[in-house]
């Protein structure tokens, strides 16, 4: 864990102690299937994410092109583009950090949980990038709910 995330892992924890459990039955099922589903995840990230940029990319030149043409939207347009390079690039992480986590999660290690919580924490900081209100609000309550699964299966990894 990196240690500048360390305080606020404690407050989390200290947080999530008060929250109900999950039935021993589910977090066996979470920590048996959730490497598949994260190496699904991180695979999809990755085709995504090249997609996305290659889009973006093309949607960029297009524009370049013919914004002295004075089409409408072709002047603004680069900032949105701009966003859409940044959120796959996102992507992109995530599925990386998602792949990389496959092994250590499958393997029951300490690492595979940390990289799904840089996975949460990039969700978070990609959200709040894009300066929506509503992406980050959305954002933040399913980073709540993913780290309550994170932390009801946290003592299965050492």
């Amino acid at each position: 864990m990196i240690k500048q995330l360390k305080p606020l892992l404690k407050v989390l924890d200290e947080n999530y102690a008060k929250a109900p459990a999950l039935p021993r039955k589910w977090t066996d099922l979470i920590v048996t299937y959730a490497p598949w589903l994260v190496l699904l995840g991180g695979v999809l990230g990755l085709l995504f994410g090249v997609l996305a940029l290659i889009a973006s990319l093309s949607l960029f030149g297009l524009m370049t092109a013919v914004a002295p043409l004075g089409v409408y939207g072709a002047t603004y347009g680069p900032q949105y583009v701009i966003a859409v390079v940044v959120g796959a690039l996102v992507l992109l992480a995530t599925g990386v950090l998602s792949l990389m986590a496959f092994s250590p999660l499958k393997a029951r290690k300490e690492k595979g949980w940390n990289l799904m919580f840089y996975v949460l924490l990039l969700g978070i900081v990609s959200s709040i990038a894009t300066l929506n209100i509503i992406s980050i609000i959305i954002s933040l309550v399913v980073a709540a709910v993913e780290y309550y699964v994170l932390y009801q299966v946290k003592a299965y990894y050492k």
